[in-house]
């Protein structure tokens, strides 16, 4: 990896999650001089699954640590549209059939930052776990990869109002059953949708979203009582009651809708993530979208010597994507919850879609998974 502007540059990270580790590792290996800040004492298992689509594959690749992550992941052959009053097959988006060079693979987040923490230290990063930052530090370059309730966002844009969309989602992880099939099941029903894939280790990733007045915390950490889960989705059929018999223990938080943030930087200081563009996940690019923005930032720093201009080109680079990622999650989320005509209309749209036209219904989502962050224009 080339050696440019960066080299021997102090830069300072607020947030040891995804995004936060892989800026360590793609600053580092460009020669930076990275330290971490982290306010957990120690890496925890903490989430759940999460799918890595090619455009962020690619970036795992360039840093060098595509088949570590190969080892600890799943691969996903596709996604299955279902109604979830009966399980019947709506449509199918087959990725080995679209995009069979592309790896499509699913991953428990703890694994992936257990491979990310161990190559940002390889690569020379000081990871400083236990570091709670109320204070910004007065950093040459700062970057707050400090989440949804990012400080930095805050101290770029100031304080913001994101609205409780009126839906909540809970996570759990259960043992996963002989001839678990490699791919995405997705089960919609009015108001509510549930998703599930094979993670490895043997184990099914759930994640299920319920419409409702009830609010709750924007923070999946919270544990709720499986039974409040069995009840939303009492009227699921096909695998949806054998999968929720088996959940003992769950997480629950609330899904807000966040503004892609106005301004990403201000010469010393810049962001990515969920503190740049936080999104609901209904397109599963949360983690992804926060992959590609650590190498567009580290590459655009490396290309430039002026650090304002290479955080402004940043910017440039990143935020029209992520405003319509944002912009296409939102949307996935009515398109799940139908009911009534409406729904039985658009499903038998998508029943004639995937039977005559099966390529049309992937090309509807392929700018997503065909963008390569590592080719910047």
């Amino acid at each position: 990896m080339r050696t440019g502007a960066l080299a021997g540059r102090p830069v300072t990270i607020i947030g040891a999650g995804i995004g936060g580790l892989t800026a360590a590792l793609a600053l580092a290996r460009r020669g930076a001089q990275v330290t971490v800040l982290e306010r957990a004492g120690a890496f925890r298992e903490v989430g759940a699954g999460i799918q890595v689509s090619p455009n962020a594959g690619r970036v795992l690749d360039a840093l060098d640590v595509g088949a570590a992550f190969a080892a600890i992941s799943a691969p996903s052959h596709g996604v299955e549209l279902r109604d979830g009053s009966g399980g019947a097959l709506v449509a199918r988006l087959d990725y080995t059939r679209h995009r069979p060079d592309a790896r499509f693979r699913a991953v428990h987040r703890a694994r992936l930052l257990d491979v990310l923490e161990a190559a940002a230290r390889k690569a020379g990063a000081t990871i400083r776990l236990g570091e709670h930052v109320t204070d910004l530090p007065d950093a040459p370059l700062l970057i707050g990869a400090d989440g949804l309730h990012s400080r930095v966002r805050t101290a770029l844009n100031g304080p913001e109002r994101p609205f409780f969309t009126r839906q909540v989602a809970w996570r759990a992880l259960i043992p996963l059953e002989d001839g678990g099939a490699p791919l995405s099941q997705l089960f919609m029903g009015p108001g509510r949708h549930l998703v599930s894939y094979p993670l490895a280790g043997r184990l099914r990733n759930i994640v299920a979203v319920e419409e409702r007045e009830a609010w709750a915390a924007e923070d999946w950490s919270q544990p709720d009582d499986p039974a409040n889960l069995h009840a939303a989705f009492a009227g699921f059929g096909g695998p949806v009651p054998g999968w929720l018999e088996q959940v003992e223990t769950c997480g629950i938080w609330g899904l807000f809708r966040h503004e892609v943030a106005g301004r990403w930087h201000d010469g010393t200081r810049a962001i990515l993530g969920d503190a740049a563009h936080p999104t609901l996940p209904f397109l599963a690019q949360g983690a992804c979208m926060a992959i590609e923005d650590a190498w567009v930032l580290a590459a655009c720093l490396d290309a430039e010597p002026e650090q304002e201009t290479a955080l402004a080109r940043y910017q440039a680079l990143r935020r029209p994507r992520a405003v319509r990622v944002v912009d296409a999650a939102t949307a996935n989320a009515r398109n799940y919850h139908l009911d009534g005509l409406p729904k039985h209309a658009a499903h038998a749209a998508l029943r004639l879609a995937s039977a005559a036209a099966p390529g049309v219904l992937f090309h509807r989502v392929a700018w997503v998974f065909d963008h390569d962050p590592t080719r910047l224009s």
